[in-house]
C-alpha cells in the first residue's frame, strides 16, 4: 500500500512562504521532522522509575521526580544533572512542577506520602555536589491519600494546586503560610479545598454522582486559567470554570460535588455501569481549545472544550440507547428525503478540484480492496481515515456514504477494542446521507451482535429487509440472528432461566474471581445489557473486609503501596441498609431514599470525542500521560505498557512514529516549550531525550531503514490483545487501588514493586 501524505504540507514551502510573507507559522514539529525522530540521550542520575517530568517555560530547564523520593534538576544545553534534591518525602514522587514567574528557584513536588513540598533551588548554592538535602520552604500535609498531579497557573509565582486520591483539589496558597495545617491541629482544619469531589464519582451519564471520586490528573488552561479540567476513578472528566466554584473549603463534612461547566466522555464509554474503566491523564491542547483523555484499559481521545452550536459532538443520557435501537428517523428528520448536494458537514456543494477528488476514489478503492481480501485492515481503515479526517470539505455525499460505510465493514473485522462502537457511529452518519440503503442498517446489525445485543441487531437487521426484500445477505444476516436468539432462549429455558449467571458458577471461586469480573475477552463482556443488579441502588454486593496488624504510627501508613502485617480476609455479602458500610466506600450521606434521589437527579448532557488514537497500551499504571505535540498541538504522543510511545497526527488519528522508550514501560512523554525535542520517562531509572537526528525517515525507532510494516502491526495487534485481557473489577475501586496485587498465594500478600499507579 503507497504512503499517504501529511496535512502539514511540504515544510520547503512553508519556510518560503514564512521568508516571503512573514507569516510567523511555527515549525517547530513537522511530519518530515516527527518521521526521523530518534533517541540522542539517555540522562541518568535516579535510582529508580521515573514518574514525573516537565519543562521550565523557557526549557532551558528539565525537572524529573522518582521513586528514589529525589527531585532531579537537569540542563537542556548541556544535558548534565545541575541538582540532586533529597525531598524528604517517604514514598514514591508522582508529580513536579517549576513555579511560574520565580526566575526557575521555585520547584514544587507531591508524593504518594500524601505531601506537597516546596523548594527554594537558591539555597543549594554553593553546596557540594553529595550535600543536597534541603529543608522544605513550605511543607502541605493536608491530603489524605497519594498526590497525583500538580498544577502551575502561567504567571502566577504564589499558588499550585494539587489532585490527590483523596477526592479533592487544594489550593495551597505561598503568601498564607508556609506549612498546612499549622502546628498542633488535625488534617480537617486546613480550608484550602478548591474542589471537594469526594463524593463525585458517577457509574454512568445517566446516575447521580455519589462515589469517592479518585483525583489521578488536572490541568489549567494556559490561555484561559480560569478553566479547570480534572480527570479520575470514572469515565468522565469535568471542566471547572474556577471563578464560578464555592469559596474555599475544609474537608469536616463531604458536600456534593459543585455543578461543572462540561463533561466530557466518549458516547460508547458512557454507560458502563460498575467498571474500573477510569482516566490516566487529561491535558488542554496549548490553545486551549481541545483536551486530551487517556483512559486505563482504553484508547487516547480528543474533545472539543466548545463545540459549535448544535453540533452532533454534544449529547444526554438518552442519546446513548438511541445508537443501539432501530428508528426509522433520526433526530427527527424523515431518512427517505434525497441527499443530493448536500456535504457531511452541511454546507452546499461545490466545485471539487479533479485531482483531489481522484485521489480520495483511490483511497476509497485501496480500501475496499483491503476489505475484500481481508488483510491490510488497519491501512483499509487510515485511507478511509484520510479521506472522511482530511478532505472532509472536498467531497460529495455518495463519496463519503461509501467510505463510511466502508470503514465500518473493515473495523468490524479488524474488531480491535471499540471498534464496533466506532462502525455504529460510521452506519449513523451513513444513514443520515442515504436512507434508501440497507448498507448501515446490516452493519449496525452486524456490530450489535458482536456485542452481545443480538434483539437490537434483528430490529436493525428486519429494517435493511424492508428495504432490500429481495436481497439474499440481508435475508441470511435475519435468519441467523433468529437462531442465534432462539438456541439463547433454549438455553435459558436448560438452565432454568439461570444464563445470566457467571460462567464460572458452579466451581470453587479463587480470590481472583472475586476481586475481578471474568476475562474481557471482547467487547460484548464488557459493553453488553447491563442486568437488573447492575441498575439497582441497594442491590447486594460482594465486600471484602480485612484486618491488619501494622506497627508504628497507624495514623499515616508509611509506603501505600505495600500492607504491612499480617491480613486476614472475611468475604460477605453487603446489603443495602448498612449505612456505615456505604460511607466506609466513599459514598455521600443523603437523608433522602435512593429512589427519590434518582428521580429527582436531572443527568448532565456531554461532549463526545472527536478523534481517537489507537496501537499503545494503557493498562498497568496509572499515571500514563497522552500529550500534545508542537507549539500548535499538531501532534499526539502517548506511553505504552509494552516500552514503546506513538505518536500519532492529529487530524486523522494515523500513526506517524513509533519508538522503544524503555525496557518496561513508557509513562511520560513530554515535548519541548520550542525545539523539537521530546522527553520520555518509565519504569526505567533514565530520561531519555528524543531528537529528529535519523538520517532515514521512518514508521519505526530511529529511522531504521527496511521492512518495518509487520513489527509496526505486529505491536500495534499485541497491544490490543493485552486490552482486551483486562478484567473489571468487582471489589470497590478505592479497595483495588489501596491494595493493588498479583494474587494471594499461600496466604501471602505480593504487591506490586514498581507499579507507579
Amino acid at each position: 500500500m503507497e504512503s499517504l501524505c501529511f496535512h502539514d504540507g511540504n515544510i520547503t514551502n512553508l519556510i518560503k512562504k514564512r521568508y516571503l510573507h512573514d507569516s510567523g507559522q511555527g515549525l517547530q514539529m513537522h511530519s518530515s521532522l516527527v518521521e526521523r525522530m530518534a533517541l540522542e540521550r539517555e540522562l541518568e542520575g535516579h535510582q529508580g522509575c521515573v514518574n514525573a517530568i516537565a519543562w521550565n517555560s523557557k526549557g532551558s530547564l528539565l525537572i524529573s521526580g522518582s521513586d528514589d523520593t529525589r527531585m532531579n534538576i537537569w540542563s537542556y544545553s548541556s544535558h548534565k544533572l545541575l541538582h540532586s534534591i533529597e525531598t524528604g518525602h517517604t514514598a514514591n514522587i508522582f508529580c513536579t512542577k517549576f513555579v511560574p514567574e520565580t526566575s526557575d528557584d521555585l520547584v514544587v513536588s507531591g508524593a504518594g506520602d500524601a505531601e506537597v513540598r516546596l523548594f527554594h533551588l537558591s539555597h543549594l548554592k554553593g553546596r557540594g555536589r553529595e550535600d543536597n538535602a534541603v529543608t522544605p520552604s513550605a511543607l502541605f500535609q493536608c491530603h489524605t491519600r497519594r498526590v497525583k498531579k500538580l498544577a502551575v497557573e502561567v504567571g502566577n509565582p504564589h499558588v499550585v494546586w494539587s489532585a490527590s486520591e483523596d477526592g479533592t483539589v487544594r489550593q495551597h496558597d505561598f503568601r498564607e503560610g508556609a506549612s498546612c495545617p499549622p502546628a498542633g491541629s488535625s488534617h480537617q482544619e486546613c480550608r484550602n479545598i478548591l474542589l471537594d469531589l469526594r463524593c463525585g464519582a458517577k457509574k454512568s451519564l445517566a446516575d447521580p454522582p455519589k462515589q469517592l471520586f479518585a483525583l489521578k490528573s488536572c490541568d489549567i488552561s494556559s490561555t484561559r486559567p480560569h478553566l479547570l479540567i480534572v480527570g479520575g476513578s470514572d469515565a468522565f472528566a469535568r471542566l471547572y470554570d474556577r471563578r464560578m466554584l464555592p469559596p474555599l473549603s475544609s474537608s469536616q463534612k463531604k458536600l456534593p460535588p459543585p455543578p461543572c461547566v462540561s463533561y466530557f466522555c466518549p458516547m460508547h464509554l458512557s454507560d458502563r455501569g460498575r467498571s474500573s474503566l477510569h482516566l490516566t491523564h487529561v491535558a488542554f491542547s496549548p490553545n486551549g481549545e481541545e483536551v486530551l483523555l487517556s483512559y486505563s484499559g482504553e484508547h487516547v481521545y480528543l474533545m472539543d472544550v466548545n463545540p459549535a452550536y448544535g453540533s452532533s459532538m454534544s449529547y444526554t443520557y438518552g442519546d446513548v440507547p438511541n445508537l443501539m435501537n432501530f428508528a426509522p428517523l433520526l433526530n427527527g428528520i424523515d431518512l427517505q428525503s434525497s441527499v443530493s448536494g448536500i456535504f457531511l458537514n452541511g454546507s452546499s456543494s461545490k466545485r471539487i478540484p479533479a485531482t483531489r477528488l481522484e485521489k480520495c476514489k483511490k483511497l476509497i478503492q485501496m480500501a475496499v480492496k483491503s476489505l475484500k481480501k481481508d488483510s491490510n485492515f488497519y491501512y483499509g481503515i487510515e485511507a478511509c481515515n484520510e479521506v472522511l479526517d482530511g478532505c472532509t470539505d472536498e467531497i460529495g455525499p455518495l463519496l463519503t456514504f461509501e467510505c463510511l460505510c466502508t470503514r465500518a465493514a473493515i473495523l468490524l473485522k479488524r474488531k480491535w477494542k471499540n471498534d464496533a462502537h466506532m462502525a455504529i457511529r460510521d452506519c449513523h452518519r451513513a444513514r443520515k446521507l442515504n436512507s434508501s440503503s440497507f448498507r448501515p442498517l446490516l452493519l449496525i446489525a452486524d456490530a450489535l451482535s458482536q456485542l452481545g445485543k443480538h434483539n437490537e441487531a434483528l430490529e436493525f437487521a428486519i429494517g435493511a429487509q424492508s428495504l432490500a426484500p429481495s436481497d439474499s445477505e440481508v435475508a441470511l444476516k435475519v435468519e441467523s440472528i433468529k437462531d442465534h436468539i432462539a438456541a439463547a432462549d433454549e438455553a435459558n429455558k436448560t438452565n432454568g432461566g439461570e444464563s445470566r449467571s457467571d460462567p464460572r458458577a458452579g466451581r470453587v471461586l479463587s480470590l481472583s474471581d472475586i476481586l475481578y469480573r471474568s476475562d474481557a475477552n471482547s467487547d460484548a463482556s464488557q459493553d453488553g445489557p447491563r442486568s437488573e443488579r447492575d441498575d439497582s441502588e441497594d442491590d447486594d454486593e460482594l465486600e471484602l473486609a480485612f484486618e491488619t496488624s501494622i506497627s508504628g504510627d497507624e495514623g499515616r501508613d508509611v509506603d501505600p503501596n505495600v500492607l504491612h502485617g499480617s491480613l486476614n480476609l472475611r468475604i460477605h455479602r453487603r446489603g443495602g441498609s448498612s449505612g456505615e458500610t456505604g460511607r466506609a466506600n466513599g459514598s455521600c450521606d443523603s437523608p433522602t431514599s435512593s429512589q427519590k434521589e434518582k428521580a429527582a437527579y436531572e443527568p448532565e448532557a456531554a461532549i463526545d470525542m472527536k478523534q481517537r488514537y489507537v496501537g499503545h497500551c494503557n493498562v498497568g499504571t496509572d499515571i500514563k500521560q497522552a500529550s500534545f505535540l508542537g507549539e500548535r498541538g499538531e501532534y499526539i504522543a502517548c506511553g505504552s505498557d509494552d516500552g514503546r510511545w506513538f505518536i500519532w497526527e492529529k487530524r486523522t488519528g494515523r500513526l506517524i512514529k513509533m519508538l522503544h522508550g524503555d525496557e518496561a514501560v513508557v509513562n511520560c512523554v513530554r515535548c519541548h516549550p520550542y525545539d523539537c525535542v521530546v522527553a520520555t520517562s518509565g519504569i526505567d531509572s533514565t530520561i531519555k531525550i528524543w531528537t529528529p537526528t535519523a538520517s532515514v525517515p521512518s514508521l519505526v525507532a530511529g529511522g531504521a531503514a527496511g521492512p518495518e510494516t509487520s513489527n509496526v502491526l505486529d505491536a500495534m495487534e499485541s497491544n490490543q490483545r493485552r486490552l482486551c485481557r483486562t478484567r473489571e473489577a468487582v471489589l470497590p475501586f478505592e479497595f483495588l487501588e489501596r491494595f493493588r496485587m498479583h494474587e494471594f498465594t499461600e496466604g501471602s500478600l505480593h504487591p506490586f514493586e514498581c507499579t507507579q499507579s
